[in-house]
């Protein structure tokens, strides 16, 4: 027996570092099965690298329109009632690479979406602090801020801390690791994952926006019209076939076509495959459980004959929202 556990020889599934000391490392969705990312795979992005933190000595500030300014200790966050739930988190320039530089046909799944990953995340509601410190009701907005070198800051409305906000100290049954925000981090499911703050140190409650350097110059949608869009929060339903995939050789005969799907508005409600390049589409076996701004696997059988295929596939989610070409 050992102290940990390790992964078979013949198994290596390893992320595609982009970057450095700050950057990013891209999760192999084309090596894993199910839904659950496993954590070492969770893809990363910073900014000023992953910050060491003794969580005995790390706080959680929370101040502002508040009844009783509070500081937080992560055994204080433990003592609340906690709740378990899965999520996906997308960065919001998840294949920005791909779009601007496609190099051919060489694109894997790990390359085309690697900025997302999905856990089970473990921490308690925000509305409980929220609740615990007296939040006043003039306040519309809240800061979050992180603890790592370049002092990650982003605007929040309070409305999505009192709708499914958390503030997480665990994933997938262990620790947070330090690259996803250890000892303890903000997690808003369905929103772009720059604002699910990593190493969270101080809440802040307000009546606006703080329009800091995050939400000023990065992290805008520029527009046709010239004008940018800002506080973009929620991710768009999409899908993507992991199965098969570049480089992968693909023999004739019957064999599944297997892939994800989410939304961050909700539950994906259909995925359809094409192997004829869209002229014609079927629909994708969803697999359950089908959980709410969570990763979906479907897969559907495929008989190829050896003639040139070209495979789409294409989600909608129960808002009705149908992922472009």
């Amino acid at each position: 027996t050992s102290a940990q556990g390790m992964r078979s020889p013949f198994v290596v599934p390893a992320r595609g570092p982009v970057g450095e000391i700050a950057g990013s490392s891209l999760s192999p969705l084309q090596d894993l099965s199910g839904t659950i990312t496993p954590s070492d795979l969770h893809f990363e992005r910073h900014h000023a690298g992953v910050p060491l933190i003794d969580p005995a000595k790390h706080t959680l500030v929370i101040h502002g329109l508040v009844e009783r300014p509070s500081v937080f200790t992560l055994e204080d966050l433990k003592r609340f009632p906690f709740v378990s739930r899965i999520h996906v988190v997308e960065c919001s320039g998840n294949a920005r690479g791909v779009f601007r530089d496609p190099k051919g046909e060489n694109v894997t799944p790990q390359r085309a979406a690697g900025l997302s990953s999905n856990s089970e995340w473990i921490g308690v509601p925000l509305r409980m602090l929220f609740d615990e410190v007296g939040a006043k009701r003039e306040a519309t907005w809240f800061l979050a801020e992180g603890g790592d070198a370049c002092v990650m800051t982003r605007s929040i409305p309070v409305s999505k801390a009192y709708d499914d906000a958390m503030v997480v100290w665990a994933q997938n049954g262990e620790p947070l690791r330090p690259a996803q925000g250890y000892p303890m981090r903000l997690l808003l499911p369905g929103w772009e994952g720059n604002a699910s703050v990593k190493w969270l140190r101080r809440l802040e409650l307000g009546t606006q926006p703080w329009m800091t350097r995050w939400e000023t110059s990065k992290y805008t949608d520029p527009l046709a019209s010239g004008t940018a869009r800002q506080f973009s929060f929620e991710m768009d339903a999409r899908s993507i076939i992991t199965s098969p995939a570049h480089p992968g050789v693909v023999d004739k005969g019957w064999r599944n076509i297997s892939g994800l799907a989410w939304t961050g508005r909700g539950k994906i409600r259909r995925v359809e495959v094409s192997t004829d390049g869209g002229m014609s589409w079927a629909d994708a076996q969803l697999h359950p459980p089908v959980l709410s701004k969570a990763y979906t696997r479907f897969s559907i059988s495929f008989a190829w004959d050896g003639k040139p295929s070209v495979l789409l596939s294409r989600a909608t989610d129960e808002t009705g929202y149908v992922q472009p070409t």
